[in-house]
């Protein structure tokens, strides 16, 4: 049996299409969830069509978000406390119809190497990676992911890498390296991208932006500088802010809310049905997402990605640029990003079907 472990809402997005195509194999795969995150879960679930996690290794009751690193210890030992106390009924779980074990973990979250090493050493399964080998060179750019795929990328069996660059990344590990060629977020948004918008009020040309990774909020001068430039730039065209409550609560505790109006509004954030419909309208996006920085990729959109360092190089030189989270590289690209709209990969890729074909060769379904 295939169980995904996995913890956000991002990596169920990921892995969806993923455990979609495992099941039409006739394989009845399951969604064991850590619940990193847990507020917007029923939402993805309902719009991707996944069933319930047949597994919460934190008591559903008592999950939570995780909304801090002092949070992830007592998070670590619950998972932990569950995968053991559950051991033997998991393994048995894991062999009930007859073929190999396997663990798939996504991404670079905490999920992904803890996920990995409680399939590995406790669960004694085969493990594999979606979305295994990006890598942004530093270990302290993007903290903690870079780490996260590091010590993933020693546990796993099976390595599922979106491009050629990734397969070179890992042209010393051990196991299987598959190269899909793109990542699965592209079938995911060929099911939504089309979806009707529900926005009142929406202006008929606007930008977005998504702003919210610890490395810039945590830095008070660099977060209040792109709120200003974006600020500045609503002037001319409005922008959407899409604000979860970590930021809105960042930008009281900076007295930042008077940059706030009509033309540069703070959205609360939307479920991905109705998220990535919005984005694919929007003139451009600028963000500190790996994620979207992707989604704008393939959608030939033009995108700033606000960061120091990336570990994806999707539309990077093309659509999309890194502006070094330096102010001037941010102004340079809203003042061009008329030119910077590219070609659509939509239809071009299918990861998700490699990803599965993959698996039935090995013999998990």
């Amino acid at each position: 049996m295939i169980s995904f472990v996995v913890g956000t809402t991002a990596e169920l997005i990921k892995i969806a299409p993923v455990f979609h195509r495992v099941a039409e194999r006739g394989a009845k795969p399951e969604i064991w969830f850590t619940a990193q995150h847990v507020d917007e879960v029923a939402d993805v679930l309902s719009d991707l069509r996944l069933p319930e996690p047949a597994l919460w290794f934190v008591p559903r009751e008592r999950a939570h978000n995780l909304e801090s690193p002092a949070q992830v210890p007592g998070w670590a030992a619950q998972v932990m406390r569950t995968a053991w106390s559950r051991r033997a009924e998991l393994r048995a779980r894991l062999t009930a119809d007859g073929r190999p074990p396997l663990v798939l973990v996504h991404g670079d979250t905490f999920t992904t190497p803890y996920g990995a090493l409680l399939g590995k050493k406790i669960l004694k399964a085969r493990v594999g990676h979606i979305e295994a080998g990006t890598r942004s060179g530093s270990i302290l750019s993007p903290l903690p992911e870079e780490l996260n795929r590091k010590i993933a990328g020693k546990l796993v069996d099976l390595h599922f890498s979106p491009s050629e660059r990734e397969v070179h990344n890992l042209r010393n590990a051990r196991g299987v390296v598959v190269n899909t060629e793109a990542n699965t977020a592209i079938d995911s948004m060929r099911q939504v991208v089309d979806q009707p918008l529900d926005v009142p009020g929406l202006p008929e040309k606007f930008g977005l932006a998504t702003l919210h990774r610890f490395e810039l909020v945590s830095r008070a001068d660099k977060y209040r500088e792109v709120l200003e430039i974006l600020r500045e730039q609503s002037r001319k065209m409005p922008i959407l802010y899409m604000a979860g409550a970590p930021e809105r609560e960042k930008i009281r505790a900076l007295g930042l809310d008077n940059l706030f109006d009509d033309k540069f509004v703070a959205q609360p954030k939307m479920r991905y049905l109705k998220f990535l419909p919005l984005v694919a309208r929007a003139e451009y996006v600028v963000t500190d997402s790996g994620g979207l920085q992707e989604e704008c990729g393939y959608l030939g959109l033009p995108c700033a990605v606000h960061r120091a360092r990336t570990e994806r190089h999707v539309g990077i030189g093309e659509n999309v640029i890194l502006t070094e989270m330096r102010g001037d590289r941010l102004r340079e690209f809203l003042d061009t990003y008329q030119h910077r709209r590219g070609e659509s990969w939509m239809d071009k890729y299918h990861p998700s079907d490699i990803v599965v074909n993959s698996l039935a060769q090995l013999g998990y379904c």
